[in-house]
């Protein structure tokens, strides 16, 4: 068991220490956390969800996209689907908000790098990362599945993006050529779709679902487990080379995952090296102290400053 200091662990001249660390490993293991997104503009309540979600907010009394999400899922599903095509479309389909992910890619691009993440927004791939060193864990806003998935559909999931659309356009919004959500002037904007449009699954007839990890029915399709294959290799082949386990806002929801990893792995390479990103957890155990680069603050303003 690690012994697991408090946070803060600030190191020291820790900017210049990571880019000397990054320029001198020989591969780099990104881990990434909700945080990366927000620093990348996605946040989940404010304006975004203003703009967006005031008629749901005035009715239900949240505050936020992430509790609406799991509160329509009581709602009929006219409604909720209403609601998460514009949570789909506005955190999938529109385009980032800023250039986090694009500062993080300038950074590894020419390295040989992998990446594990628990984020579903996609975000890796549309800022150039190659989806052969990618591997989502937890789902993506992309795909739905089936929510009793068995028999064809036990182990298949479903690109969202054409039927998304038409949720999106049949309450009244316009998308613009870059996928921009518009909310025409003067139209008023309907919180249900119409029936016809509620997805069912085409194998085994059964309402869809987000294919989001929430419960035992997630499904991990075939491009999960070559995913999962892909980075467990990946780690085979450097196991004993220097490498960066370079872990980006990953808080402790789920740690087990990529912190936990990452710790575990660094305290038995004795060539590795672990750096933690954080807005004000930053931190790393006492056993692994002295190969680990602790910074503590946004991910973008840090990446600005490598």
């Amino acid at each position: 068991m690690f012994k697991r200091r408090l946070p803060k662990t600030e190191t020291p001249d820790g900017i210049a220490k990571l880019r000397k660390a990054i320029d001198e490993a020989d591969t780099v293991v990104i881990g990434a956390g909700a945080g990366l997104s927000t620093s990348a503009g996605f946040i989940y309540t404010g304006e975004r969800f203003d703009k967006y979600f005031s008629d749901f907010a005035a009715k239900y009394h949240f505050s936020d996209m992430y509790s609406g999400g799991f509160y329509v899922l009581e709602c009929p599903p006219e409604e909720m689907w209403a609601y998460w095509s514009r949570y789909i479309w506005i955190n999938r389909y529109m385009p980032i908000p800023n250039d986090t992910y694009d500062r993080l890619y300038d950074l590894v691009k020419d390295k040989d790098y992998f990446v594990i993440t628990t984020n579903v927004d996609h975000c890796f791939q549309r800022s150039g990362f190659d989806k052969k060193r990618l591997f989502y864990t937890q789902g993506d806003y992309g795909l739905l599945q089936s929510s009793n998935p068995h028999g064809a559909s036990a182990h298949k999931t479903y690109e969202n993006e054409e039927i998304m659309r038409k949720m999106i356009l049949a309450q009244g919004f316009e998308i613009g050529e870059n996928n921009e959500l518009i909310i025409p002037e003067g139209r008023e904007i309907s919180m249900r779709i119409p029936t016809e449009l509620i997805p069912y699954c085409p194998d085994d007839g059964e309402p869809m679902t987000m294919n989001l990890r929430s419960d035992d029915k997630f499904v991990e399709d075939e491009g999960w487990h070559q995913a999962a294959e892909r980075y467990s290799e990946f780690l085979r082949r450097h196991e004993n080379l220097k490498v960066l386990f370079l872990e980006t806002a990953v808080g402790m929801n789920t740690p087990s995952i990529i912190k936990f990893q990452f710790w575990k792995i660094v305290n038995q390479w004795p060539d590795a090296t672990y750096a933690c990103l954080n807005y004000g957890e930053a931190y790393a155990p006492d056993e692994i102290i002295n190969r680990s680069i602790c910074i503590n603050g946004d991910i973008r303003e840090i990446l600005m400053k490598l």
